[in-house]
């Protein structure tokens, strides 16, 4: 191997023992008030316990490995590098280099780039590449793929076809997870990212009409981008729709702002308005998004060995 592959990720408590020391690392090291951490522990324990992102990433990592082998033998090898979990970006890239690689190509598995999110991701990486003298390119959106556009829309087919037993007046809606209204301020991509996947999605099925909605904001006195799901599902109730497929395209795995948020929240908020609710199959670690990465990263690493290469 020649290459390191770092995807990155979110991150996830392993057991019930560590949400505390993850919720104040996502916090930024203040610790959460009592009422706070038992209301985490409280949606963690409705889907199960603890959240299968760590189990659902590690497949991704695996398939990601299994693409780059079948494309490209022996060139790269990949690691994961969590943002407020074990292991992290800053200690997976010191044993990148423990290991001798000189190469990195990274990407974090979220197909739309904000600066407040993916940019975090990568100004931590690249930071630590340079702390070791790694040569190092990211990838910083893949959210109009052509074949993530043609998986997205195979799963909203299949939605739109069961919630279509059950609904004779349905809208879509396309979700990410919110994030500080803020980043309006700065021209900031990332609604408009959402927006071009949507735009991309509907098209290939012939949508004549769908929605964009946020959701998961964080419990902070800042606004967030909006409407907010929940609000969202009032407002479609109030113009006589009875049924809304959500389909969240910001995320690639199921967990938390999936299981619960969608499964339990929001679920119950449209029975609650009389409204059939259906959401769209994660993609977790299907082939084809793996396999799309690959061909991504590849083209990456070619960049890598041109005179005009990212410093």
């Amino acid at each position: 191997m020649t290459v390191a592959v770092l995807a990155m990720a979110y991150g996830t408590p392993s057991s019930p023992d560590d949400v505390l020391s993850f919720y104040t690392d996502v916090r930024r090291g203040r610790p959460p008030s009592a009422e706070q951490l038992a209301d985490l522990e409280r949606r963690y324990l409705a889907i199960g316990g603890i959240s299968p992102l760590r189990e659902r990433t590690e497949a991704q990592i695996a398939g990601l490995q299994r693409a780059l082998d079948a494309r490209a033998p022996g060139t790269f090898a990949t690691f994961y590098g969590s943002k407020h979990s074990t292991p992290k970006i800053e200690q997976q890239i010191a044993t990148i280099a423990s290991q001798g690689y000189r190469e990195l190509v990274g990407l974090v598995l979220a197909p739309h780039y904000s600066a407040l999110s993916v940019g975090e991701y990568i100004e931590r990486a690249s930071d630590a590449a340079k702390a070791h003298d790694i040569a190092s390119i990211f990838i910083e959106r893949w959210g109009t793929d052509e074949t993530f556009i043609e998986l997205l829309a195979e799963r909203l087919g299949e939605a739109i076809e069961k919630i279509a037993m059950q609904s004779t007046n349905f809208e879509v809606v396309f979700s990410a997870h919110s994030l500080p209204a803020r980043i309006l301020e700065f021209d900031d991509p990332y609604p408009d990212e959402l927006a071009e996947t949507a735009g991309l999605v509907a098209h290939t099925l012939g949508l004549k009409h769908y929605r964009t909605g946020w959701q998961s904001a964080g419990r902070t006195p800042d606004p967030w981008l909006g409407p907010d799901l929940l609000v969202l599902f009032e407002q479609l109730q109030g113009e006589r729709f009875d049924g809304v497929v959500v389909c969240p395209a910001g995320f690639t795995s199921d967990h938390l702002e999936v299981l619960y948020d969608l499964d339990i929240e929001a679920s119950n908020r449209a029975r609650d308005l009389g409204m059939a609710f259906v959401r769209t199959r994660s993609l977790n670690d299907d082939a084809k998004m793996a396999d799309l990465l690959a061909v991504r990263i590849i083209a990456a690493e070619n960049m890598l060995h041109r005179s005009d290469r990212p410093k």
